[in-house]
């Protein structure tokens, strides 16, 4: 009893004590670490801090997506084929043909916690630019630039998969876990409004120092996709797809949203008039040219710190045999779509094209692909059957690590690679291509009945192919040759699966069927070509896909949000 009067004593003292020093300071910054304050007064921490806010880019570099393991969105569709059967190398292929998996619990295309997490750091970075920063405005309103450039991207990728997400663009919104989603419509005037500031307030061009961060051209190229998106769901969508109250975008305003998209790629368009960008008189330059003109917005890659593993991933089995991983090749349906040099289409039922398939194609086809008795580092590739790089069946091992449809890919390997295993490749990442900006423009032109408009741009992409341009005399008509043409032209880049979906296609391309190789085997002095399935069950893609479901943690996080419908 003594000893607990002793303690209550002792207690009372110190909480006099504490009492009395009430009107001093003892505020004291522990020596050992930064606060907020003191990080952002240093202006080399902020250069710092917002270097590490564009590791984000590499997350879809080459047309990849995190799906536990990263797969190539293009072999969820109608121009890629992955080689695996199993889980990780073969995830893309499983949820391909499974459309169960994609549910709020399973794998699936999901970023939501990875997004949100680089969002609250953009967000810390311009709460720490505004208070503390000792920089002038000028400097002040750069660097506000790059981060929203940075939001208005992470944020982009969180839309085109759910349509309707949770909008936060200061860091005072993360005290309370209870904030619902908004309207897609909403969400894609919110991603505008960064990439439009950033537009307004990032240089034409960087010192050399800069390469790799963004410019007035990536802005406005960002912008521009961002419009174009959201007029597509705008113009396709119509709400036939899912009764979510928050998901789609009125079909009134496609043709403002349009016109959006075609403003702010003439905007790249005549920076392009101002020298800063061009295409590359070589298609396959705009891959290899470390710095090509072309490159409107990209990522580059300097050895032994900052490498990557496409070559490794992608390039034949010849080029380094036991040790290549071939994870994704070519389908025969995209190589049936390259036409003939005089722009002629390519038909299997012609006797002359059938003899010779791969002679006489337009440019863009030996770049991208490739195939049986091509030339490719200092040697004739070989797809035959029992070859060191041939063809087996998809389906008859888990992990062949070589051609399933008889084509690899060619298009971003490096030339000259000869030990990428041990070294990994430094070939750059365009993120965005002048190439794409003109497709943008050309699409955009069209929906607004802007005919010569649109066909004056993609006369522009054609004739570095050196194939005529469409004598389309309507929208409908120039929308074939424009799809046809993001088909080709940006193949392997990360585009088709988001743009069968933005057309509201992919329920169509994509749903209960198989895609193909050709196995080619030897016929005498020549070749036999045999259409064979490189799936062994059927394509699925149903409808409520459009809009990807929220994972079950994160519902349980944000107890104010709710699940999109129907999941």
């Amino acid at each position: 009893m003594i000893k607990k009067l002793l303690n209550i004593k002792r207690a009372c003292l110190l909480a006099g004590a504490m009492t009395a020093m009430n009107g001093c300071s003892i505020d004291v910054t522990p020596p050992d670490r930064y606060t907020e304050a003191s990080m952002f007064a240093n202006p080399k921490n902020m250069e710092l801090y917002m270097i590490g806010l564009y590791a984000e880019f590499k997350t879809f570099a080459f047309g990849e997506f995190p799906i536990g393991y990263s797969n190539a969105t293009d072999a969820l569709t109608d121009i890629m084929k992955y080689t695996s059967t199993v889980s990780g190398n073969g995830t893309v292929n499983i949820l391909a043909t499974d459309a169960s998996r994609v549910n709020a619990a399973g794998p699936q295309l999901n970023y939501w916690q990875a997004g949100y997490s680089r969002i609250r750091r953009v967000n810390e970075f311009l709460n720490g630019l505004a208070n503390y920063a000792k920089v002038d405005e000028d400097t002040k309103k750069r660097y506000e630039a790059e981060a929203r450039f940075v939001r208005g991207y992470v944020y982009l990728w969180l839309v085109k998969l759910h349509g309707s997400v949770v909008l936060l663009d200061n860091i005072d919104q993360y005290s309370t876990y209870k904030r619902n989603r908004s309207s897609e419509d909403e969400c894609y005037k919110f991603i505008a409004a960064d990439f439009a500031y950033a537009a307004a307030n990032l240089p034409k061009a960087w010192p050399t120092t800069g390469t790799g961060r963004a410019t007035k051209g990536a802005a406005f190229g960002m912008l521009a996709r961002t419009w174009l998106y959201a007029a597509s769901v705008a113009d396709y969508d119509k709400k036939q797809y899912n009764d979510d109250e928050l998901t789609g975008i009125p079909n009134a305003n496609a043709t403002t949203y349009y016109t959006n998209a075609a403003a702010a790629s003439d905007s790249v368009i005549q920076l392009a008039g101002e020298g800063y960008y061009k295409l590359e008189d070589s298609y396959a330059a705009a891959f290899t040219n470390k710095n090509s003109k072309e490159s409107v917005f990209k990522i580059d890659y300097v050895a032994p710190g900052l490498t990557h593993n496409h070559d490794l991933g992608f390039a034949p089995k010849g080029d380094y045999p036991d040790n290549c991983l071939v994870y994704g090749v070519p389908t025969a349906e995209l190589v049936d779509e390259y036409e003939m040099s005089d722009g002629s289409k390519f038909d299997w039922n012609n006797p002359v094209h059938a003899a010779n398939p791969y002679q006489n194609r337009e440019l863009r086809f030996g770049a991208s692909i490739l195939f049986n008795g091509a030339s490719w580092k200092a040697r004739t590739i070989n797809t035959t059957p029992g070859s060191v790089e041939g063809f087996v069946q998809y389906g008859s091992t888990t992990d062949p690590k070589t051609t399933v449809t008889g084509y690899y890919i060619r298009k971003m390997l490096t030339p000259e690679a000869t030990n990428f295993v041990q070294l990994k490749s430094t070939l750059s990442w365009n993120e965005m291509r002048y190439a794409e900006v003109l497709l943008i423009n050309a699409e955009a032109k069209a929906k607004i009945n802007n005919i010569e408009g649109a066909r004056t741009s993609l006369k522009v992409v054609r004739d570095r192919a050196n194939v005529p341009v469409t004598n389309a005399v309507n929208a409908d008509q120039m929308m074939v040759a424009i799809e046809h043409e993001r088909k080709l032209e940006l193949a392997f880049e990360g585009h088709r699966y988001w743009d069968l979906r933005r057309w509201r296609k992919a329920h169509i391309v994509l749903n209960a069927v198989r895609f193909h190789g050709h196995k080619v085997t030897p016929n005498g002095a020549t070749f036999k070509y045999e259409v064979v399935e490189a799936d062994d069950a059927d394509r699925q893609f149903i409808k409520a896909m459009y809009y990807m479901p929220i994972i079950t943690n994160e519902l349980q996080a944000n107890t104010g949000l709710d699940q999109i419908k129907p999941w």
